[in-house]
């Protein structure tokens, strides 16, 4: 198994591609970032320097994965979906130092055009609708949606919503995987 790089695209040196992983037209891959094992880079999407890319992770087109962002294994970023890295940018102000980090943890999904500020973590198989714009700390299997987003249920691994009974217990639709809620935390059983 190799890399593909399609030929309209660039990956500045160095940088760390895994095997299997998949560059499509038009996308820029800068210095020092590090992309895991079967991942797919969409096409148009720009990965800043250090960034780091789990396995297995799917970039739609037109993302730009800026300096900070830390994507882990099996994570989904939706046709332009944006992040950001400072909080106060001016042009004439340089602001490179004051660059936030933003980690979205395993399993995520981050919807179309949804928007990330930066210096939060997007939980473990957490879910955010598309168009959202996520401004803090989303916890594990948490379903947000809206501006600013909220909270508006769980979601299984695998993307079934979850229905929590009154012991806290819920099953997912389509694995029969058992989780339990409580005090706002979700775990697999």
């Amino acid at each position: 198994m190799s890399v593909f790089i399609h030929e309209s695209s660039f990956v500045d040196a160095p940088s760390t591609i895994g095997e299997g992983t998949k560059i499509w037209h038009f996308s820029h891959i800068m210095p020092h970032c590090t992309i895991g094992m079967d991942c797919n880079i969409g096409q148009n999407v720009v990965v800043s320097p250090e960034v780091k890319l789990g396995n297995r992770v799917k970039v739609q087109n037109n993302v730009s994965i800026y300096t900070g962002v830390i994507c882990e294994d099996d994570v989904f970023l939706g046709p332009s979906m944006v992040f950001t890295n400072v909080m106060n940018p001016r042009s004439e102000v340089n602001r490179k130092n004051e660059f936030l980090t933003t980690l979205v943890k395993k399993g995520a999904t981050i919807g179309a055009n949804a928007t990330i500020v930066c210096g939060i973590t997007i939980g473990e198989y957490a879910f955010i609708g598309a168009g959202a714009v996520v401004t803090r700390n989303i916890p594990a299997f948490a379903l947000v949606m809206g501006n600013p987003a909220r909270h508006s249920g769980w979601m299984s691994a695998l993307g079934a919503k979850l229905i929590f009974e009154a012991n806290g217990d819920a099953t997912c639709a389509i694995s029969g995987e058992k989780y339990h809620l409580e005090n706002g935390t979700v775990q697999r059983c």
